[in-house]
C-alpha cells in the first residue's frame, strides 16, 4: 500500500450537519488519509455551528476524494461555483462521496444522472423528483457505485467511511476504526427499518374511509372484489381509483400496512411472532418472516432487538 496519504477534501456547504461534518473528519484519520475542510466562503454557518478558515474550493482540484456531507436546505441548488467544482473533480478522476442530503449537490452538478443513489429516507422523493436521471436506491444504508458513493442519513454515513477505510486499506483497518469509534465494523440491513412508515399515503376522501376500515380489521382477509363492492364500483374501475389515490396496488397497500402493523408489535409487545403473523394477517410466522424481510431489510427477531421499546 502506498505510504502517500490519500487527500480528502470535505466540502462544507451553508445549513452543512453537523454530525455529517464530524463523522469523515474522525473517521479518516491522519495516519493514512489528509482531511481538509474547504468551502466557497472562509465562514460557513453549519445549522448553528460557526466554522472559520475554511481551505478555497480549489482544495477539491487537490484532492484524491471529495466528501459533500448533508446540508440543512438540500432543495437549495449550490452555488454555480460549487457545482462547477464537483464537475470538475470528478472530471478529472476523483472520488466523489456523499453523506445524507450532500447528494443533492452531487445530483445539481450533474454527477449522478444514470448512476445508482441513495439519500436519507425523508429526502428520497425529493431526489427523485427534483432529478429524475437519478437511479435512487431508497432502501440502501450506501452505495458504492466505483467512484461515486452516496450514503443515508448520519450512521450510514460512519457505514459508508468505514466501507472506504475498508476498500483502501484493508478489512483490518477496517475494524480498527470501528473500535475506536465504538462501532459495529458492518450494519446489515437497509434504511426501510428507520422510515416512520411503510404504507403510503392516500389522497382521496373515500378510499382513505376504506383503508382506514382494512386497517382496523388487518387480521381479516380483504379480496379485491368485495373491498370494489363495498365502494360501489366495478373492480377495473375500483383499481384504477385505488391506484390513483395511493400510487399503488390494493395488494400491494394492505402489504405494507400489516407490515407496518408487524412492526408497531415487535416493537411495543413481546407477542411471538406467531401471534404477531395473526394479529396483523400475515399468516404463518415463516410467512411473516419472508414478508418482513422482504420490505424491511431485517428479520422480525433482529429488528425487535434493534427497536424493542419493552424494559
Amino acid at each position: 500500500m502506498s505510504r502517500v496519504p490519500h487527500r480528502m477534501a470535505v466540502l462544507v456547504l451553508p445549513g452543512a450537519l453537523p454530525l455529517d461534518l464530524a463523522i469523515p473528519v474522525q473517521t479518516f484519520t491522519p495516519t493514512h488519509y489528509t482531511v481538509t475542510l474547504c468551502g466557497q466562503d472562509p465562514r460557513v454557518d453549519a445549522s448553528g455551528m460557526h466554522i472559520d478558515r475554511l481551505a478555497p474550493l480549489a482544495a477539491l482540484d487537490e484532492a484524491d476524494t471529495v466528501i459533500v456531507p448533508g446540508y440543512a436546505e438540500w432543495n437549495r441548488m449550490p452555488s454555480e461555483a460549487v457545482l462547477a467544482a464537483l464537475r470538475g473533480a470528478h472530471a478529472r478522476g476523483a472520488r466523489l462521496v456523499s453523506i445524507c442530503t450532500g447528494a443533492f449537490a452531487l445530483a445539481a452538478a450533474g454527477v449522478l444522472d444514470r448512476r445508482l443513489a441513495t439519500t436519507h429516507w425523508r429526502a428520497v422523493d425529493d431526489l427523485r423528483r427534483r432529478f429524475p436521471l437519478v437511479d435512487v436506491r431508497p432502501a440502501q444504508l450506501y452505495i458504492d457505485d466505483g467512484d461515486i458513493l452516496t450514503s443515508a442519513g448520519v450512521l450510514a454515513g460512519l457505514d459508508l467511511c468505514l466501507h472506504i477505510v475498508r476498500s483502501d486499506r484493508g478489512a483490518a483497518a477496517a475494524n480498527d476504526r470501528a473500535r475506536a469509534l465504538v462501532a459495529p465494523p458492518r450494519r446489515l440491513g437497509s434504511q426501510t427499518a428507520y422510515r416512520e412508515r411503510l404504507v403510503p399515503a392516500v389522497d382521496s376522501d373515500c378510499i382513505a374511509d376504506l383503508c382506514r376500515q382494512m386497517l382496523d380489521r388487518l387480521d381479516q382477509p380483504h379480496r379485491i372484489d368485495d373491498l370494489a363492492r363495498a365502494m360501489h364500483m366495478s373492480r377495473r374501475t375500483f383499481l384504477r381509483r385505488f391506484s390513483a389515490a395511493t400510487g399503488t396496488t390494493p395488494l400491494a397497500w394492505l402489504t405494507l400496512a400489516r407490515v407496518d402493523a408487524a412492526r408497531e408489535l415487535l416493537e411495543t409487545t413481546s407477542d411471538p411472532v406467531e401471534t404477531v403473523a395473526q394479529r396483523t394477517g400475515l399468516g404463518s410466522a415463516a410467512a411473516l418472516r419472508a414478508t418482513f424481510h422482504r420490505h424491511v431489510g431485517a428479520s422480525p427477531s433482529a429488528y425487535r432487538a434493534e427497536f424493542s421499546r419493552m424494559a
